[in-house]
């Protein structure tokens, strides 16, 4: 009860956000760019170890990510563009949280982890082909949108790991960057093979339809013909 009323809360406050900006002609891909921006930050902020800022800022940035697409919707402004323009610059946000990340863990500092630098650039490939096994599969199915770690809980994880991180502290429940980064290495890799298997079944799938229908229509047509020649009248022989 006390989440479903934070959310209608949080739900009500991006609604007004929005009717703000489309009352405002603000386009859409304009807040497309500006999320892009506000993540880039983010990735500064990764890589100088201010971890607990970088969460509060990739919040805003995807704040941005959200409002883009409604503001879209409602003026009427969607557009083939648009949509190609929030793919593909979504995925240089990804990128560039993973490499303040990476540079971050490779600094000589006390911080210093080889394995983490490894954790991050395998995460940051696994969720590049996370959506580009979407966007690709999607040529070929109406939709593959399966996996449980698709790019919003890439982000929320990320958001966790960023402000739990309290150097120096003992607690537990804090300092979870580390297992973040396991998490979607691993989780990444999964959702990916995930995919793959699914178009693998649905294109295998569409395809033996296909091929059903299609003999189905042979076999109507080969036993039409000999009914219709016989149907037919033979002038000649009444000539």
């Amino acid at each position: 009860m006390f989440g479903a009323s934070i959310g209608r809360g949080a739900q009500r406050i991006i609604n007004t956000m929005v009717r703000g900006l489309a009352y405002g002609h603000i386009n859409p891909n304009i807040l497309t760019v500006i999320g892009v921006a506000i993540n880039v930050g983010c990735g500064l902020l990764f890589g100088y170890g201010h971890f607990f800022w970088a969460g509060i800022i990739l919040i805003v940035a995807n704040l941005f990510d959200m409002l883009d697409g409604q503001v879209a919707r409602l003026t009427g402004r969607v557009t083939s563009f648009g949509g190609f323009l929030d793919s593909s610059l979504d995925r240089l946000s990804d990128m560039v949280v993973f490499v303040g990340l990476m540079l971050f863990y490779a600094r000589d500092t006390q911080f210093h982890s080889t394995l983490n630098v490894f954790l991050a650039g395998a995460a940051m490939m696994g969720s590049v082909m996370v959506s580009y096994t979407s966007a690709r599969a999607e040529s070929l199915i109406p939709k593959c949108d399966v996996g449980f770690l698709r790019r919003p809980e890439r982000v929320v994880l990320l958001i966790i790991g960023a402000l739990t991180t309290h150097p120096g502290s003992q607690n537990p429940f804090l300092n979870r960057m580390p297992a973040v980064l396991w998490v979607l290495a691993v989780g990444s890799y999964w959702t990916f093979a995930h995919r793959m298997y699914h178009t693998w079944r649905e294109v295998n799938r569409v395809e033996a339809e296909t091929a059903a229908a299609a003999a189905i229509e042979a076999e109507k047509a080969s036993k039409a013909g000999p009914d219709k020649r016989r149907a037919e009248p033979d002038f000649a022989r009444q000539g």
